[in-house]
């Protein structure tokens, strides 16, 4: 900083003011600065400056699955939003919500000295706190201790699933999530709710792991059962595994079958046909859960933790629509 004082002709206090955005500078002054910052190829010292002012400009996140689309999204918007106001991320991926693995995240960043953690999901995030550690979490069901941003996934389940209830469906089958993942539940229940409240048989959830596999063989398993004439997915690429399950034997969608998914990937309006879906907007979950992390970090935040909740779109497009006439033929699927 001394180098770009000499440089630009001015003083240390001035150098600092420009980099800081400090609005009493005169604007010729500000652009010798920022001319000599860039000829000299100037770096801050994040270390140095987290020293002077008692505040770390590096933040923690503990995700996981993130080769699926909805993590990933709400990743980038996390990252994004820091970005922006600049702080910088560091990120441990998890391969699955584990809790012991979620502590040892925690303390690793925390040894790190993180200016505050965004958390993935609210069953990690129990007793594993680090004291004194500003934390947020993202996604997942009600917790007491931190502050939430979160898609009401119940409100989605409910309207995809009322949807097709509304279409003239007698029930709606469900192809689930892995059990141990709080979005997976709460999509369960969403769906569990409308056929209640519309006084409908709930079908035995077929389980699934996230995958077009899954949601393949859970589309094989759906065409020995009689009657099925709407599905609704947990997520789109289980939607794509029930599409071509059942293209192979011959079951037209929504002629025959009416199916639905979760997430609206962006592959979503060519699947074929075009897959109706439920469109959670993950990326501002994640600038909403950084927003209230800096918020924490500033002492901005109300007694009790703040909960904002992010409403899901339905997207309705040729993959639903009234079941068939006429039944369609009972199709064999061995294996």
């Amino acid at each position: 900083m001394a180098d770009v004082a000499e440089a630009a002709g001015v003083s240390h206090q001035t150098v600092s003011r420009v980099l800081n955005g400090h609005p009493h500078v005169r604007e010729e002054t500000r652009a010798r600065v920022l001319q000599a910052v860039e000829r000299l190829g100037y770096r801050r010292n994040m270390q140095a400056r987290a020293l002077v002012t008692r505040r770390s400009r590096t933040l923690g996140a503990v995700v996981f699955g993130t080769t699926l689309h909805g993590p990933a999204s709400t990743l980038y918007g996390i990252e994004q939003a820091a970005r922006a106001a600049g702080y910088f991320l560091s990120i441990v991926t998890l391969k699955t919500p584990d809790r012991q693995e979620t502590q040892e995240a925690l303390s690793h960043l925390a040894d790190q000295g993180v200016g505050g953690i965004i958390v993935a999901s609210p069953q990690l995030l129990a007793g594993a706190a680090p004291a004194g550690m500003p934390v947020v979490v993202i996604e997942g069901g009600h917790v007491a201790e931190a502050p939430v941003a979160c898609v009401d996934q119940a409100a989605g389940a409910r309207s995809v699933t009322e949807h097709l209830l509304a279409l003239g469906h007698e029930t709606v089958w469900h192809v689930s999530g892995p059990p141990d993942w709080s979005e997976a539940a709460s999509r369960a229940a969403g769906w569990r709710t409308a056929l209640a409240a519309a006084g409908r048989t709930t079908p035995e959830p077929v389980p699934g792991d996230w995958s077009p596999r899954s949601g393949y063989e859970a589309g094989r398993r759906l065409l020995r059962e009689p009657g099925v004439t709407a599905v609704f997915a947990a997520n789109d690429q289980m939607a794509l595994g029930l599409l071509r399950a059942f293209a192979e034997v011959g079951v037209r969608v929504p002629a025959h079958i009416s199916v639905a998914g979760y997430d609206d990937i962006p592959e979503a309006a060519f699947f074929s046909p075009p897959l109706t879906t439920v469109r959670p907007d993950f990326e501002s979950v994640g600038r909403q859960g950084f927003e209230l992390l800096l918020e924490l970090m500033e002492g901005r935040q109300a007694e009790a933790p703040e909960r904002r909740v992010i409403e899901p779109l339905l997207i309705t497009r040729q993959s639903t629509a009234g079941p068939a006439t006429h039944r369609r033929e009972e199709v064999r699927c061995d294996g």
